[in-house]
């Protein structure tokens, strides 16, 4: 890492994390190539379509305009991280009434729908 980086610790799926990461990384990125939590997608990359929808402190944010500066003793929750009946319910009911159609915009529906 250079001069740069910026020191995170966080908290994803209940699992602690601590590294440095380059400013520029949003936290998409961070979960997909660092964490290898590929439930997060990427659309539009501008904070507009929800597909990159996640969990932070408990509140849906887009995680394609969050940078590691913001991210200090943060909780994230991605898709993966769901548990609970309720979870459970809505991914039966997806699967059942064909609600998936491609599939793509269905983690950030499914982060969104308890909420």
């Amino acid at each position: 890492m250079n001069d740069l980086a910026v020191d995170v610790s966080l908290v994803v799926n209940g699992c602690p994390w601590s590294g440095a990461l380059q400013p520029r990384l949003s936290l998409a990125d961070f979960l997909r190539e660092v964490l290898n939590l590929t439930g997060t997608h990427l659309g539009c990359e501008h904070g507009v379509c929800g597909a990159c929808t996640v969990l932070i402190d408990g509140q849906p944010q887009r995680a394609c305009s969050r940078s590691p500066s913001a991210w200090t003793c943060v909780k994230f929750t991605t898709v993966e991280g769901l548990e609970g009946p309720l979870i459970d319910a809505l991914r039966a009911a997806f699967s059942e009434r064909h609600a998936l159609q491609c599939g793509f915009c269905t983690p950030g529906m499914l982060i969104t729908a308890p909420t």
